[in-house]
């Protein structure tokens, strides 16, 4: 049996990820994984998921891994890189981050070229970040599983829109996709913002299409599944997502435990 290819599309980003996970659970192929948690086997599958509309509310699913202030955490990580100083692998410390590859890929801030190249030609085809180093990455023990954003301004009924591709190696279907969904589809607002700030070019965030070669589920997480499907049965769309609204009362939390972090 071949690795089967799956999609799941939906308007906002808890519609995709649910449908992403029923997906993988129904037709995912069960095999091995280099991961200690994947001792007990993996349900796995190349996944593509297209969520329409990215900002669109509620953006948030209860099922997230950790906190409201974990997930603002991870924002800052993705989007600012808050965790950028943590890179010291000589000191067996991280070897790299998200933000740290995308803006100074040796000494070339990918995400701002990608945007000036935008702002010049809007319909280029060439604007994009990566982050694998082979030198660093290949034999590496966690090397970086997102691997390429890809960026487009395309004509909409409202105006310029900005589209993302977001490229994956490998990914936990369950306890990080929706993390990296949600941090990088501020990244995509940011770069909204970027395109307005600096060449006054007004935007809207398009669609993202969310590209996994291997999106799996360690099959040891059989409680944590338990949990995500009995919260699928029981509760209402509205009872299973929060709105950034109410999930920005918890920034001060991630903010005070950023001010304390060295």
């Amino acid at each position: 049996m071949e690795l089967p290819v799956l999609t799941a599309r939906g308007r906002n980003i808890p519609e995709a990820w649910e449908r992403s996970l029923l997906a993988l659970l129904a037709e995912g192929q069960r095999t091995h994984s280099e991961n200690v948690q994947g001792e007990r086997g993996t349900l796995d599958a190349t996944m593509v998921m297209v969520i329409e509309e990215p900002l669109a509310e509620p953006r948030i699913h209860r099922a997230l891994p950790g906190g409201l202030d974990d997930l603002w955490m991870y924002v800052a990580e993705v989007v600012d890189g808050v965790h950028d100083h943590w890179i010291a692998p000589e000191e067996g410390k991280w070897s790299y981050t998200y933000h740290k590859r995308l803006t100074d890929y040796g000494g070339i801030d990918q995400l701002r070229r990608a945007i000036d190249v935008l702002a010049k030609t809007p319909y280029s085809r060439r604007a994009q970040g990566i982050t694998w180093m082979p030198r660093e990455d290949l034999g590496a023990a966690d090397p970086p599983c997102m691997q390429r954003i890809w960026l487009r301004l395309v004509e909409g009924e409202e105006g310029l829109k900005l589209v993302m591709n977001c490229h994956w190696r490998s990914r936990d279907a369950l306890k990080a996709a929706f993390m990296n969904l949600f941090a990088f589809s501020e990244l995509q607002k940011s770069l909204v913002a970027d395109l307005r700030e600096r060449h006054g070019i007004a935007a809207s965030c398009g669609r993202m299409v969310d590209i996994s070669d291997s999106y799996h589920l360690y099959l040891g997480y059989a409680e944590e599944w338990q949990a995500f499907w009995k919260m699928l049965v029981e509760r209402e769309p509205a009872l299973r997502t929060y709105t950034t609204a109410f999930a920005e009362q918890f920034l001060d939390q991630a903010r005070e435990r950023l001010a304390k972090l060295p």
